[in-house]
């Protein structure tokens, strides 16, 4: 129970539903609600299809180029913490996504909602460090897939209700909340550096 919390908690963070609303907004802004629920739905699927492919095809692609998942899971995790950085003192994901809808042709759910705001490159790291695999069993991999999966679908609810929600807590709130999140996933970060490093230096 409490590695999968640890993991629920952590997918969570890098996948940031909350910090996803304001970028839901711009990209929906001007469409009929049956086209933005449209649009929440596409984003949303291909989102998890991403998300699935790194779960089920990470490990595969790390034995293929010969890297230990310890390696990698030093490297993710720093990438993560700076990540991490990122969303404590950066752009906010509106901000940075308001500037790819400007120069991007492409289809607005795929581009920039399902890629790069759910589907981030740290949530993609995050789902290849987490299932492993030569030491977690194909039921212990689906409980990850679960755990996207539900993830996903509380995301497509947030997203059904981001307008009463944005108007409650405001763009404001949501950078607030964005960079709460950045400081948790720093933290789980260097705990996944130290973890691995205690593998590496014991092994």
């Amino acid at each position: 129970m409490e590695r999968w919390l640890t993991e629920f908690v952590k997918l969570w963070v890098v996948i940031d539903p909350i910090g996803t609303l304001p970028v839901f907004l711009a990209v929906t802004a001007g469409m009929a609600a049956g086209s933005a629920r449209r649009v929440a739905i596409q984003g949303t699927l291909v989102a998890f299809a991403v998300l699935v492919f790194f779960v089920v095809l990470g490990q595969i692609l790390l034995n293929a180029m010969e890297i230990e998942l310890s390696s990698f899971q030093i490297a993710g995790n720093i990438v993560l913490f700076l990540f991490a950085l990122t969303m404590i003192f950066g752009e906010s994901k509106l901000e940075e996504d308001q500037k790819l809808l400007r120069s991007s042709d492409l289809e607005k759910a795929v581009y920039p909602l399902a890629i790069p705001s759910i589907a981030s490159p740290g949530a993609m790291l995050t789902v290849m460090t987490v299932t492993d695999n030569s030491k977690f069993s194909i039921p212990e991999q689906m409980e990850t897939l679960v755990q996207i999966g539900l993830i996903l679908a509380l995301l497509l609810l947030l997203l059904f209700g981001a307008s009463r929600i944005i108007a409650v807590i405001g763009n404001a709130g949501a950078s607030v909340i964005s960079r709460v999140m950045g400081l948790i996933l720093a933290s789980v970060a260097v705990d996944g550096i130290i973890k691995a490093l205690r593998v590496v230096l014991t092994g």
